[in-house]
């Protein structure tokens, strides 16, 4: 019981020093792999780059000390990272408090809901989740993911759509016509130039933090960030100048807006509460008008924002030090600018005139704050729980099958016995864990794991120094990651998902099962338009999975059965075999219950009515797992049914529990003891005699191979 409860016992059996060098080494390996990979994934979670290394602080772990695979590494990844910003985004502007306060607490609930879930043992629920519609779903965000990057690439800024992921690479697109940085451009070529190079070399090398520590160090030393702040009155454009005032009143106009908007809404509260319908309805008038002005202000903020971005600017050194910035296109003749491209740095927020941010060079990752974040538990707000509740479940599913993936496809190597629901309690505690140190949901990573099974980890203990080494990173190192480019985490970011990219799913799904193959499709493209609501993609392919379910739960497979070449009993349809005149053997594939339980009965009535000279049927019952009342009911009034159309009827391959279903509703007695017979051929030798009695059959298809001959 012991162990049950801390599995992590069990690694110490056998356990010696040469295991925990081991352990050590892979730890450190994986580590090195976790530190830049977690800070890009933070950024495409739209948290600040640091948050991805408290993610990494506990989770991996917690996760390795309760979970039931000894080398699964988690930790942020791409998928869920991405899912993240897409259920946060409509609650509050990314990277704000707000935002970031949401995200623990969307940690604590997805956590929440996998411990349940494995402590309830349910881990089969995650089969909701069908392979086709995880395929679809994986690489659709693996492009949006990619996409997602190309901003931090190409060094420019833009507003994300109002509705869709492909405006905003449209706005990108455009904006990258106009001007790209040319330097952000090289340090991310770069970065992938030395991942790219060292994999082919040797997979064991950390190319990852190669790629960070080169272009880090390049960045340092050649000054790659350039930022100056300077007065409005340093800026010499006078359209450029009105731009700004215009912009500013506009935010001003946005915030009143939203007060306004605040009070609009306690009013409304405050009639509800008091039931006074002309007061509700004033306020509702009131609110919706107030919602069509601040929607008009924000689109007015993102044209004037747009305007501002646009303008490349070229600093000139004054006599005295201070530098002017002309627009390129208004450049005096006669001066020598500093031969850098300036843009002003615009965000949500009112530019300050006085001090205003010039951008002359690349963005890098910034001030991390140094030491281990507090541990505090999350505030809990009820109604912000109830809007992310369907994505912490979407997110958990998710998390868990690309987790218990992972570990199933590495215990196949090692012969570790797993155990999903352990695996599931593990995964939940490490984000119930993870959101007290100010983590955003984690799970497995496949890019990890492979590293730490190829560094031959012995146990979790391998995570748990990977956990150990993030601590020392956090308290004495993060100065080194200043200078780090924003667009060198792009790449690595890029990188990571071009494994998430698997074409031949779809060819497999649709050889399988054409239907199978078009629910990959239609998620996969659902998925894209949709974007950033991610959900709406896996619900389309979740409704779409259950609907086939359904379908062919209600209509199963009929089929009508002769004696093949092989002397066994197949479809004719499918075989090409005759049919016997008098005798009809049909298979019904499924259970039996109240949603299919007609469709078999009118199957039988139609095949009675085209064969004129049939005196006995065989239902043969293989197939039928399962029965309920319906189903009895069903079965019990269709041998009324035959038998008073003068054709016998009896069964054969009855199971145990269809059989104990039977006898408690004394069907046996009904069609009789000896029309229940055990197999397909003792029913046949049962039957055969009396039904081809007066018969002029020559050979019948039940006891010999009859093939149609073709016209």
């Amino acid at each position: 019981m012991i162990k049950r409860v801390f599995p992590f016992l069990n690694w110490f059996e056998g356990y010696g020093l040469n295991s925990l060098r081991i352990d050590l080494l892979a730890g450190i390996t994986v580590a090195l792999v976790l530190i830049p990979q977690s800070m890009a994934y933070a950024q495409l979670a739209g948290l600040p780059a640091y948050y991805g290394l408290y993610a990494s602080f506990l989770p991996p772990m917690i996760a390795a000390l309760f979970g039931s695979s000894r080398q699964l590494a988690t930790g942020p990844v791409a998928i869920v990272s991405l899912m993240t910003a897409a259920s946060l985004e409509p609650l509050a502007a990314i990277g704000s408090e707000g935002f970031i306060m949401y995200a623990v607490l969307l940690a604590l609930m997805v956590g929440a809901f996998q411990f349940s879930l494995g402590v309830l043992r349910l881990g089969l629920v995650v089969n909701f989740l069908s392979h086709p519609v995880v395929n679809g779903f994986t690489n659709a965000a693996a492009l949006i993911i990619a996409s997602s990057q190309l901003s931090k690439l190409f060094g420019v800024f833009v507003d994300k759509g109002q509705h869709h992921h492909y405006e905003t690479i449209w706005r990108v697109a455009q904006a990258a016509v106009h001007y790209i940085h040319w330097p952000t451009l090289l340090m991310g070529a770069l970065a992938f130039g030395i991942m790219y190079g060292l994999r082919w070399i040797s997979p064991k090398i950390p190319n990852v933090l190669a790629a960070v520590a080169v272009t880090t160090i390049i960045s340092w030393a050649t000054g790659f960030q350039h930022n100056t702040t300077t007065g409005i009155e340093a800026i010499q454009s006078g359209e450029l100048r009105q731009l700004i005032a215009h912009f500013n009143q506009t935010v001003d106009n946005i915030s009143k807006f939203a007060e306004e908007q605040t009070e609009v809404n306690l009013a409304l509260e405050s009639a509800h509460r008091a039931h006074d319908i002309v007061a509700v309805l004033t306020a509702e008038h009131r609110a919706s008008i107030l919602m069509l002005n601040l929607e008009r202000i924000k689109d007015e903020a993102h044209v004037y924002r747009k305007k501002i971005r646009r303008y490349l600017l070229t600093g000139v050194e004054q006599s005295d030090g201070r530098f002017r910035f002309y627009s390129k296109k208004e450049i005096p003749p006669g001066v020598h600018s500093d031969g850098r491209t300036w843009r002003i740095k615009v965000g949500n927020k009112l530019l300050k005139t006085d001090n205003l941010m010039l951008m002359g060079g690349g963005a890098v990752v910034g001030a991390i704050p140094q030491g281990v974040p507090a541990l505090t538990v999350p505030d809990i707000n009820l109604k912000v729980v109830f809007r992310l509740f369907p994505y912490a479940v979407i997110i958990s599913l998710l998390g868990f099958m690309e987790a218990i993936a992972i570990a199933k496809a590495m215990a196949a190597k090692t012969g570790q016995r797993l155990d999903p629901n352990q695996e599931l309690i593990g995964q939940g505690l490490a984000n119930i864990c993870g959101s007290f140190g100010q983590s955003y949901p984690t799970s497995g990573s496949f890019s990890r794991s492979a590293v730490n099974l190829q560094a031959g980890a012995v146990s979790g203990l391998s995570s748990v120094f990977t956990s150990l080494i993030v601590v020392i990173v956090l308290l004495f190192f993060t100065p080194l990651l200043y200078y780090l480019p924003q667009a060198v985490l792009a790449a690595v970011i890029m990188m990571a998902v071009i494994g998430l990219v698997n074409v031949s799913g779809f060819i497999h799904a649709w050889q399988t099962q054409w239907y199978d193959g078009a629910i990959s499709i239609i998620t996969f493209v659902i998925t894209l338009l949709v974007a950033p609501e991610l959900d709406r993609g896996i619900m389309v392919g979740v409704g779409l999975s259950l609907m086939v379910f359904l379908y062919k739960s209600m209509r199963p497979t009929i089929a009508t059965l002769s004696r093949a070449q092989d002397q066994s009993l197949r479809d004719c349809i499918a075989h090409g075999l005759k049919e016997c005149r008098y005798m009809a053997m049909v298979r019904f594939d499924g259970p039996l219950f109240f949603a299919n339980a007609s469709y078999m009965e009118d199957q039988i009535m139609d095949l009675m009515a085209s064969k004129k000279e049939l005196k006995h049927i065989i239902l043969v019952f293989n197939g039928i797992n399962d029965i309920d009342a319906s189903g009895e009911e069903a079965l019990s009034l269709l041998v009324d049914r035959i038998r008073s159309a003068g054709i016998d009827v009896s069964l054969s391959g009855v199971n145990e529990a269809v059989m104990k279903v039977f006898k408690r509703t004394h069907f046996p007695e009904k069609i009789g003891e000896d029309h229940i017979h055990a197999t397909m051929e003792k029913a046949i030798t049962a039957a055969h005699e009396k039904a081809h009695r007066d018969g002029e059959e020559d050979a019948c298809p039940l006891m010999t191979y009859c093939r149609i001959e073709p016209n």
